[in-house]
């Protein structure tokens, strides 16, 4: 037997407000949810191919500075795009090493072979290459301060003698 009674809607009226709260709340937090995720989520990706692309230049010049000896070496990685070679100093003796690293380096951070996907996987790789790569950079850097005070200490030798 259902009552009829008028005054149940009444009794129940804080209920119903709480439950429409509840649903209208759930239903636009789940909205801005999303939005801020995925505004975040650009926000990030952006800061990292910045990075990547930043250390894809240092890559870039360094091999145009290479002696041009040292480009005839046989390698498993696609070399750098050219540039202008008159307009960059060369960066002196650095020894096959020093190309290896720089060959490393671009590999690691050419920009077609970077993923730009969302799952885990890829997101992995990515931060896992670009955080070899900023080490391959501070290597390079190491080894290129290393050779300019070389050649500063030989040539003030040559002169003081």
């Amino acid at each position: 037997m259902a009552s009829n009674d008028p005054f149940d809607d009444i009794l129940n009226l804080e209920d119903n407000f709480y439950s429409e709260g509840y649903a209208k709340g759930m239903a636009d937090g789940a909205h801005a949810g999303r939005l801020e995720g995925r505004s975040f989520g650009i926000e990030k990706g952006f800061e990292k191919f910045v990075e990547a692309g930043r250390l894809y230049g240092k890559a870039v010049v360094w091999a145009n500075r290479l002696p041009s000896t040292a480009t005839t070496t046989t390698t498993t990685t696609t070399p750098p795009p050219a540039m202008k070679a008159s307009s960059l100093p060369g960066l002196g003796k650095g020894g096959q090493r020093l190309e290896k690293n720089i060959l490393t380096l671009h590999a690691l951070v050419e920009l077609d072979t970077l993923s730009t996907e969302n799952s885990d996987d890829a997101v992995n790789d990515f931060d896992d290459r670009v955080k070899r790569a900023q080490g391959k950079a501070r290597v390079i850097e190491r080894n290129l301060a290393a050779n300019e005070v070389g050649t500063l200490i030989s040539s003030y030798a040559s002169t003081s003698a």
